[in-house]
């Protein structure tokens, strides 16, 4: 069953998905904005346009037939995926899911107010002094976020902790749910992930029924991000959704499940059979950031000190150049069930500052 898959972004995540793809003989158009990308340097094929120009992304559909679209991005004209779903090709996981969950509103709308779950005070603002409005009614600390994007309407909650419910939505079977990964970030961006995450069990089957509901209303096959602020206090909010792969996800890479985030979401996209998602170890991320901005091809040192430590894996992806904070690459650290996963976390971090970008 080879499908043509096109996929529309090519970074670090898309790159994982194309490698899980190959490994089930599927062919792979990697798509983006510049050459060289991640994704591209595993894919079969690879194309750079613009993915935000309608008729551009039309040409590249049209000139490669594909069987499925698969977006592992959010800037892309995603009201032309209506069109290509409606001429028999498969998007991932539904147009109706890449449309809303790109428009804030949209889907702040339909959970709060359509399906009725808990998320963090919020406001629309189109202009400062509408912001400055809402502000003072939210109260700080105050989150002000863009209306297009899935990633980062401003809110305000006072919450112990943040997590990612990875989700997985089948064709012909039942929604899977991957134990919770903690995560803390910075700027907006993931630093550190970890599973499994700490989590009241009635807080988690709280967690599932609210992103088993958003889900089953948005349609469609594959491995969604759903993310949570939990509150010791109040219980679980609901935050945000990705509807692809996540960033924080990259910890399963360390083989903390039996199939990781990115083998899970090709088996939805194609229809194949998910037995169970079992937790085979504990796993720490931590991230790889640039120091500097060049269109120079980066270099690294530290490698050597990284590999001699046991139980970690070096992931480095490839970017062709550098900006300020872009995250270049990852440490993945594993350790046995029931190990110190304080201790785990450290760990990752301190191998993943040995690693410098220059």
């Amino acid at each position: 069953m080879m499908k043509k898959i096109l996929l529309l972004g090519s970074g670090e995540l898309g790159k994982e998905f194309v490698i899980s793809a190959q490994r089930k003989g599927q062919h792979i158009i990697a798509c983006d904005s510049y050459a060289g990308a991640p994704a591209m340097q595993v894919a079969d094929e690879f194309e750079v346009f613009d993915m935000l120009n309608g008729e551009e992304l039309e040409r590249v559909v049209k000139k490669h037939r594909p069987d499925i679209i698969v977006p592992e991005i959010e800037a892309i004209r995603t009201e032309r995926l209506y069109d290509f779903e409606k001429e028999g090709i498969q998007v991932v996981p539904s147009a109706r899911a890449v449309n809303f969950t790109m428009n804030r509103k949209a889907i702040r709308d339909l959970a709060a107010k359509e399906l009725g779950l808990k998320t963090a005070n919020y406001f629309y603002a189109k202009t400062l002094d509408e912001l400055k409005e809402a502000a003072a009614k939210i109260g700080f600390p105050c989150v002000v976020k863009p209306l297009m994007s899935s990633s980062g309407k401003g809110q305000s909650l006072k919450f112990d902790s943040e997590i990612t419910l990875l989700t997985v939505t089948q064709k012909n079977g039942p929604t899977l749910f991957c134990p919770p990964i903690g995560h803390v970030q910075k700027g907006g961006d993931y630093r550190e992930s970890f599973q499994p995450a700490h989590i009241d069990p009635a807080h988690l089957k709280e967690a599932e029924e609210m992103a088993e509901k958003v889900t089953r209303a948005l349609t469609g096959a594959g491995l969604w991000g759903v993310e949570f602020f939990l509150s010791h206090e109040n219980g679980v909010y609901s935050s945000e959704l990705s509807p692809r792969p996540h960033d924080t996800g990259m910890v399963t890479l360390a083989g903390t499940q039996n199939l990781n985030e990115f083998e899970l979401h090709l088996r939805a996209v194609l229809g194949l059979p998910i037995p169970g998602i079992k937790q085979e170890r504990i796993g720490a991320s931590a991230v790889i950031l640039s120091p500097i901005a060049s269109q120079e091809r980066p270099q690294y040192r530290g490698m050597e000190e990284v590999t001699k430590e046991e139980d970690t894996y070096l992931r480095i992806f490839g970017k062709p150049f550098t900006r300020v904070n872009r995250r270049m690459g990852v440490v993945l650290c594993y350790a046995p069930l029931n190990s110190d996963l304080d201790a785990l976390r450290d760990k990752a971090k301190r191998i993943a500052e040995k690693v410098e970008v220059y």
